[in-house]
């Protein structure tokens, strides 16, 4: 029989399945990637067993607890409990601090023969120890940044290099007002607790090499750490010069083929609209800083390039539109951004020259 753990940096780096008995609100407002939530009470009963807890007291609440949980619904919860450990007989279980929840949980799974550990000091042990890893890992580890104008392909670059960490994939988003995916963010503790995780993997071995993409202080609407930005901020970077056409060509593959793609397979016929509707309502964001004329005149070349992808199926209108608001609001806008930095260049080149630099030793 496995015993009860507090062994989180183990948990984490393994990857081992973890069995969340929190309720389903306090899941969703954070939780682990590996965790699955199975949890011991519903919100609604776990609100009724806290009020009972407040006016009444511990035993009180323990026994209504135990009437709302029996019967059909204890044995349906118990079924899954018992499912899970069989699917991942090297997990652990958990609650919000490692007490009573997870208590009668690995309680009534061993009354049905199965004997299972649980977390000592639960969610929010685990969760303070990933604070206090981010923190460490962040100051422990060599920041480079790989740069470049809007579509030059960093994501790209990034996911052909084994010592990056991918900052967008992380979030769930590409990062740029264009860059919302089709399936929500996670919420900022899950990024946070996924950012820790990665960073403590990339700095269990010897190598304390970690390559970013360059981003600003939010991608989409999640919060990179303070301190992380602030060593972005003075982090030597390599940076890729990639020709204009060659750019728009990236924004059109991840933003008109791709992000289409991704808008007819979740909503069929309707996807198209959707998806036109969608990067009208992104370039909108854009109208202050491009000013009214280019603005109109770069939705209407985009209006009159999805008819024609629509009608004929083809492309080549939207190179147009890309080309404007690449010249026009994105370049201007890393122009002012790469003057307020202070970290060397380190290099610059095409994406291949700098996967290969970036796949070798650095010196920093």
């Amino acid at each position: 029989m496995r015993p009860d753990t507090d062994d989180y940096r183990q948990l984490f780096l393994n990857d081992l399945p973890l069995m969340d008995t929190r309720a389903p609100t306090e899941f969703a407002r954070g939780a682990f990637p590996a965790a699955v939530s199975l949890p011991l009470m519903t919100d609604d009963e776990r609100a009724r067993v806290g009020t009972c807890y407040k006016n009444d007291g511990q035993d009180a609440a323990i026994a209504l607890g135990h009437s709302l949980v029996q019967g059909s619904v204890k044995a349906q919860r118990l079924a899954a409990w018992v499912a899970f450990t069989q699917a991942n007989p090297e997990g652990y279980l958990y609650c919000f601090r490692g007490g009573l929840r997870s208590q009668i949980v690995q309680q009534w799974l061993a009354e049905a023969g199965v004997h299972y550990p649980r977390i000592r000091g639960g969610y929010k042990a685990m969760r303070q120890y990933l604070l206090a890893e981010l923190e460490r890992c962040i100051a422990a580890a060599r920041v480079v940044l790989v740069s470049g104008r809007t579509g030059c392909g960093k994501t790209r670059v990034i996911q052909a290099l084994p010592r990056a960490i991918d900052l967008e994939g992380l979030a769930n988003h590409r990062g740029s007002t264009f860059g919302a995916l089709l399936s929500p963010q996670p919420s900022q503790i899950d990024f946070e607790n996924r950012l820790a995780i990665a960073l403590m993997k990339r700095l269990a071995g010897e190598d304390d090499l970690v390559i970013l993409e360059d981003e600003g202080r939010l991608i989409g609407r999640l919060a990179l750490p303070q301190s992380l930005r602030e060593r972005m901020q003075d982090a030597p970077r390599l940076e890729l010069d990639v020709p204009l056409e060659e750019r728009v060509t990236v924004v059109l593959e991840d933003y008109v083929v791709d992000l289409g793609r991704r808008y007819r397979e979740a909503s069929g016929d309707a996807g198209p609209q959707q998806h036109r509707e969608r990067l009208q309502a992104d370039l909108a964001r854009t109208q202050k800083r491009l000013g009214g004329s280019r603005y109109q005149t770069v939705s209407s070349l985009m209006e009159a390039a999805f008819d024609a992808q629509e009608t004929r199926g083809a492309l080549e209108g939207h190179r147009e539109w890309i080309t404007l608001l690449l010249r026009d609001y994105y370049d201007p806008m890393y122009d002012y951004q790469m003057s307020q930095r202070s970290g060397r260049r380190l290099m610059t080149g095409s994406r291949e020259e700098v996967i290969r630099v970036g796949s070798g030793p650095i010196g920093i």
